[in-house]
């Protein structure tokens, strides 16, 4: 959340310093789901189920993440759009096109992990 971020500027830069609790957020073993869903995504874009994207309940818009199906070690880096998921017990939902390159189309929900990019 923007409340528990921390800035650090180095010359001209600004870069944005994860906080101890997101820092064990993006690195997480446990259930993922894949979702589509019509308009627009919590961080502002419409939502393109083709895209390489995540929702996620902490971690930033913007932050890229590894997302390795355990059960065929496939694996994909997606960027965070959105909030979620909602579902108790899932750590990360990722969009269609994800999901179908580490292989979570049929089943729906599948094993990751997850590990900051």
């Amino acid at each position: 959340m923007i409340s528990t971020l921390r800035f650090a500027a180095i010359g001209a830069a600004l870069f944005v310093v994860a906080s101890a609790a997101e820092a064990r957020a993006a690195d997480a073993v446990g259930l993922a789901s894949w979702y589509q869903l019509p308009g627009r995504t919590a961080c502002g874009g419409r939502h393109n189920p083709e895209a390489m994207t995540a929702a996620h309940r902490s971690l930033p818009c913007g932050t890229l993440i590894k997302v390795t199906n355990l059960s065929n070690g496939r694996s994909v880096v997606v960027t965070i759009v959105d909030r979620g998921p909602f579902v108790r017990g899932r750590i990360v939902d990722i969009s269609r096109g994800a999901a179908r390159k580490i292989g979570l189309i049929d089943r729906g929900v599948g094993r990751v992990r997850v590990a900051r990019y």
